[in-house]
């Protein structure tokens, strides 16, 4: 019997000793956590989606505490909601926080855009783009094989026709999609903006179109439509400024290849009655700005 309960005594010393190891480790070692940590991190969604540039949201809770210049509106997915609510457990001013989506500046579909290869080995845009820039005769389109899908977690972003189309209602501006982009032709926009640039090529117009039917071409007959000095033309390719952006469309009815496009439901009797507007107004203002000139001669 003695020789049994040997071994079972001797277990028993030895984990009680580990277990006041232990107890003694822990009180030594003890590093105390700021409860703010874990009022923050609720707050947060728990995507852990990397959008605010940390390793989930953990450790942007960690470093939103310990940093107090480091702005709430981090947090995509969160939105508004998220960043008045850890203003309020830290004690600081929410900022704006103006919800964004993803946005793909291609239009270049099968039909559209041309061909120079056809790509047979791994389905990977940044394994394409370092074999041959881009299978496409655009060097600056959507390649199309699908890492920003791969990477979305939200089921946000797909291939339609050969390019990468977001879904706006699933996107939660994670950004996860525009840092894989080998092609950086995804980016964070407004939500509220409608209008945008599908086109991403700075070559000249008659490069660019004869590579894709639906490419910018520089024309600046855009520039001409906006009363608003929202868009210009640099590098040969439009650019939208979004903080004058009205969203009108009226720059879109001008565009001859549809390199601008809106996202406003609208009928064709409701394009066709803008343009017309629009082409009435860039009338009007030619013709206010040969009356200045000519004015300007003659004094």
């Amino acid at each position: 019997m003695g020789s049994v309960m040997t071994p079972v005594l001797v277990v028993a010393v030895i984990g009680m000793l580990c277990a006041g190891l232990l107890v003694v480790a822990s009180k030594v070692f003890f590093v105390e956590v700021d409860e703010r940590i874990t009022q923050v991190r609720e707050c947060l969604p728990g995507a852990n989606c990397g959008g605010c540039g940390f390793a989930g949201c953990d450790d942007y809770a960690a470093n939103l505490v310990e940093d107090e210049t480091m702005p709430c509106t981090k947090c995509a997915p969160g939105g508004a909601a998220a960043a008045e609510a850890i203003a309020k457990v830290l004690g600081r001013d929410a900022g704006s926080a103006e919800p964004q989506v993803a946005q793909v500046l291609c239009n270049g579909t099968c039909g559209a855009s041309k061909k120079v290869l056809e790509w047979q080995g791994l389905q990977s845009c940044k394994g394409a783009k370092g074999w041959f820039s881009t299978p496409n005769a655009c060097m600056f389109g959507c390649i199309g094989l699908g890492d920003c899908v791969n990477v979305c977690e939200f089921q946000g972003i797909g291939i339609v026709d050969g390019v990468a189309r977001v879904n706006r209602n699933n996107c939660v501006a994670c950004g996860m999609c525009a840092n894989v982009c080998p092609q950086q032709i995804i980016k964070l926009v407004p939500q509220k903006s409608m209008v945008h640039v599908v086109c991403s090529s700075t070559d000249k117009g008659a490069v660019a179109r004869k590579n894709c039917d639906n490419a910018c071409i520089g024309c600046m007959k855009c520039t001409k439509a906006c009363n608003f000095d929202a868009i210009t033309v640099e590098d040969n390719l439009a650019r939208i400024d979004y903080s004058k952006c009205k969203s009108c469309g009226m720059c879109v009815t001008q565009c001859p290849t549809g390199a601008l496009n809106t996202l406003k439901p609208m009928t064709k009797e409701a394009f066709d009655k803008l343009k017309e507007n629009t082409d009435k107004a860039i009338a009007k203002k030619a013709e206010k700005a040969k009356a200045a000139a000519a004015a300007a001669k003659a004094e």
